[in-house]
């Protein structure tokens, strides 16, 4: 108790205590004494507060200016968005057209029919009809960074998110199933599509898709629900709601509409003609 009661009484150490009381007697302690130190400290603090003002004033200037060009940027980027918007209509509505003009002339040719359904497999005509819709969408506790698992590609090490290979096996997967058309998130796939990552995102065809990942088939729906869940591509997609979390939900349709491709550009393979061999002289 004596030690405790020691600590108490003398909290300050008795050298602290001599060495103030001694710059106090110098007159070096509290309130600068002569008339310049007490002049240089009010100058200090008028410096101070004049910096402190100047720097409020200024900001206050600033505000509207910053403001203005916020808003200036936000009217431009609506009137850039509404001139795309305007522009995609119109090329819909120029695609309405040519498709139509081209069914009319063939109609008139008699081709019309095979031309219909190699426009229909070719993804370039859209397209409507029973089906099944398949969504699936990343775990709910999905985050970044990972530890190196098996399924990690391009851009993806988070096990609970879905990858561009795994979009792969699900749509390969549907149109082995016997899936006539197929969009994901609104985008028709064609012989020529590609489901790529970049980064963190999924792109069917250079178009980046965001979670979840809605995906129509037209077919047979029953047939293809059946065949496509008993499918390794089916049991692969469990595997990962089971092991991954990754949500997942398949049912059978009476109609869906699918869009028409935005493209359907062949740049090297061309029709040939076949001619009938040349006969030999014997």
């Amino acid at each position: 108790m004596s030690l405790l009661t020691n600590v108490m009484d003398h909290s300050l150490d008795e050298g602290y205590a001599e060495a103030a009381a001694r710059k106090q007697a110098d007159g070096n302690g509290g309130m600068p004494k002569t008339l310049r130190a007490k002049l240089g400290l009010a100058g200090g603090l008028v410096l101070a507060a004049l910096v402190v003002t100047v720097g409020a004033a200024q900001a206050r200037v600033e505000a509207p200016v910053v403001a203005k060009e916020r808003e200036e940027l936000i009217d431009r980027i609506d009137r850039e968005t509404e001139a795309a918007d305007e522009l995609e209509d119109g090329i819909d509505a120029l695609r309405a057209d040519v498709s139509a003009r081209r069914s009319e002339a063939l109609r008139r040719s008699g081709q019309s029919d095979r031309t219909d359904l190699v426009g229909l497999l070719a993804g370039a005509v859209a397209v409507h009809g029973p089906g099944v819709k398949l969504v699936v969408n990343d775990a709910k506790d999905a985050s970044g960074g990972g530890d190196g698992d098996a399924r990690s590609t391009t851009g993806f090490s988070d096990t609970g998110r879905v990858r561009d290979r795994d979009m792969q096996r699900v749509v390969n997967g549907l149109w082995e199933s016997g899936a006539e058309a197929i969009s994901v998130n609104g985008q028709r796939l064609t012989a020529l599509s590609a489901i790529r990552a970049a980064g963190d995102a999924i792109l069917v065809d250079n178009r980046p898709l965001v979670p979840p990942y809605t995906v129509f088939a037209v077919g047979d729906g029953h047939r293809l629900s059946s065949r496509f869940q008993n499918s390794s591509d089916g049991l692969y997609l469990q595997a990962l709601q089971e092991s991954y979390d990754i949500r997942t939900a398949l049912s059978v349709e009476d109609e869906l509409r699918l869009p028409a491709a935005p493209s359907v550009i062949v740049r090297t393979a061309r029709p040939t003609t076949e001619t009938a061999p040349e006969k030999g002289t014997s």
